[in-house]
């Protein structure tokens, strides 16, 4: 029997989890497009008058599908007869197949690392096969839309569906490994490169991408508010045409779910309104805050009554220019954070110059990415004046790099300076709150007291002034250190580490401490009176209650004034303790011993 290569269950492993990867794409494919066509069905089984067959319904929910990748379709069915594309692409429908791919991407790439190790080889692996699984749904889902209403173009496909199905595999892959800014600076320069491994550059372009972020995100919601407050302007006009367009339940609902595709759209055409540049209506009709121009070439949509009505622009329309202010400070603020993580500390602030650098870089990333969208949202809906609809990306671009960097970059500085000059007055408002944490304790042990006692009472009732064994000081309020429970209270941590060697405090109406004599022997346990045993020799007599008692002189006893106080709760006996108290006398006139027996020889003195 041969022996067998230890490199080949490797090889096949490797090769199993390429396979996998590959699957996963066809399957991330297809759940999407099986996804959209179930809707389509839906709608076409609910229609009362269906225009054709399920072949029909398949082709175009297929159409659709492809429609979400960036396809540009051709509709074949015009009026003139001549093809007319349909690129203006329902940003709402890309979420669900760039999110499919994004998680077939990553979990191969997970898997595979955990197999073979986070290698180089393992990630273009990963990339390639779920990339390759994809793309080959999409290319067989464009030869089956050939003979339906809306087919797709051939140049389309090679893009921007396939970087778009590339970039977004790419994403999945580098989540999986973490986000690392190594990969993604391959063909930078060596400087750059080494900048890259410090952590002072990685943390501040994990600002910048941030703020950059916050920025776009809010244009596009100064956007869709835009919107909004349009379509409540011209409420009756968005009705109209919303009815117009179909009359029965089936169309109703049809229209409203394209309209609703079509919100990052609309929010996005409000974004480029309010940075200046706006959008086109067609080759000869533009939409900006100053003036609307030009005859529009407005199909009849819902959202498209939103458009603001034809002439020079009011004040209300200047208004939108709010929009990229927010989005500007919304940029200064989150590289305000980064600067000076924490508000009045020096430690780790930035400088000014590289508050202004990771600003103006944030900025960027806001233009890059307003750019983009403004490219995906818009797109041509015919031939002829309906070739350009929607934003110009290389105006709306700019615009929001200069909004961004102009006011972006001075909020950002004064913003440092605000987190920074805080420390000069905030000394007071930290002051404030360390009292009044310091005098809540001494508030709830009033509130624990009875009526009438005093809190000083209160902590005599045990030993060491409270409950249980706290450590010296654990117990003491560190606000109201001169009142006077305060210092009785160190008085009872200092008395009780001491070990009995320190007098305790008396309460109101408690008699004085006995006085501490000289050191002496350790004391022996007193027995109490009624259980000292009496003599053997001479059993006490019964007293006679006529006779005068006759004054005997004993050995001297406690008097009132050293008589001793009340014995605490058992304690561990000290090092040094104070002498034995006096031994009271029997009444035969003999002291008894330690034991309790009377030592024949001594008795009292008469």
């Amino acid at each position: 029997m041969t022996e067998r290569s230890p490199m080949l269950p490797a090889e096949r492993s490797r090769s199993a989890a390429l396979a996998s990867a590959f699957v996963r794409g066809a399957l991330a494919a297809g759940l999407g497009l099986g996804s959209l066509a179930v809707l389509v069905m839906v709608l076409w089984i609910s229609s009362p008058y269906p225009d054709s067959g399920p072949a029909g319904a398949l082709h175009v929910a297929t159409g659709l599908w492809l429609l979400g990748h960036g396809a540009e379709l051709v509709r074949a069915d015009t009026v003139g007869g001549h093809p007319a594309p349909v690129a203006t692409v329902p940003l709402l429908l890309v979420v669900l197949p760039m999110w499919l791919v994004h998680r077939a991407a990553r979990d191969s790439a997970e898997t595979e690392g955990e197999e073979g190790g986070h290698s180089h080889h393992s990630a273009v692996g990963a990339f390639c096969a779920v990339s390759a699984g994809y793309l080959l749904v999409v290319l067989a889902a464009a030869a089956y839309a050939r003979d339906g209403s809306l087919p797709a173009d051939r140049a389309s496909l090679a893009f921007p569906v396939t970087f778009v199905v590339a970039g977004a595999a790419a994403a999945g892959v580098w989540a999986a490994r973490g986000r690392p800014l190594t990969p993604l600076l391959v063909w930078a320069p060596l400087r750059l490169q080494e900048a890259a491994a410090r952590s002072g550059f990685r943390s501040g372009a994990a600002v910048a991408l941030r703020s950059a972020a916050a920025g776009v995100l809010m244009l596009l919601g100064g956007g869709a508010l835009l919107v909004a407050v349009a379509l409540v302007w011209h409420t009756g006009a968005a009705r109209e045409s919303f009815v117009g367009l179909a009359g029965d339940w089936a169309g109703r609902v049809s229209v409203l779910l394209l309209a609703a595709a079509l919100v990052p759209n609309a929010a996005m055409w409000g974004a480029a309104y309010g940075l200046g540049p706006g959008f086109a209506l067609g080759t000869a009709s533009l939409a900006t805050p100053l003036a609307f121009t030009g005859p529009p070439a407005v199909p009849d949509f819902p959202l498209l009554a939103a458009v603001p009505s034809h002439g020079p622009g009011t004040a209300a329309n200047w208004a939108a220019v709010a929009v990229p202010v927010m989005a500007a400070l919304a940029v200064a603020r989150f590289v305000a954070r980064g600067a000076v993580p924490v508000r009045g500390a020096r430690e780790e602030t930035w400088g000014q110059s590289r508050t202004a650098l990771v600003t103006g870089l944030a900025a960027v990333g806001c233009g890059a990415g307003a750019a983009v969208l403004a490219a995906a949202s818009g797109g041509p809906l015919g031939t002829g004046a309906l070739a350009e609809f929607g934003p110009v990306w290389w105006l709306v671009g700019p615009a929001a790099l200069v909004w961004t960097a102009v006011i972006g970059v001075p909020a950002a500085l004064l913003l440092r300076a605000w987190r920074l000059r805080e420390t000069r007055w905030g000394w007071r408002w930290d002051a404030a709150k360390g009292e009044q944490a310091a005098t809540e304790p001494a508030k709830a042990e009033q509130a624990k007291t009875k009526p009438g006692e005093k809190p000083e009472q209160l902590r005599e009732k045990e030993p060491g002034g409270g409950e249980g064994d706290p450590e010296p000081y654990d117990f003491l309020s560190a606000g109201p250190w001169h009142e006077d429970g305060a210092r009785e209270a160190r008085w009872a941590a200092l008395r009780k580490s001491s070990g009995g060697l320190m007098a305790d405090f008396r309460a109101e109406g408690e008699a004085a401490p006995v006085p501490v004599a000289k050191p002496g022997p350790a004391p022996a346990p007193v027995p109490k009176p009624d259980q000292v045993p009496a003599p053997e020799s001479a059993p006490p007599a019964e007293p006679d209650p006529k006779a005068e008692p006759t004054p005997v002189r004993a050995t001297p006893g406690p008097t009132a004034e050293h008589r001793p106080a009340p014995a605490p709760e058992p304690q561990p006996a000290p090092a040094h303790a104070p002498d034995p108290a006096p031994v009271p006398e029997t009444p035969s006139g003999q002291v008894p011993d330690a034991q309790g027996h009377s030592e024949p020889g001594r008795e009292a003195a008469p």
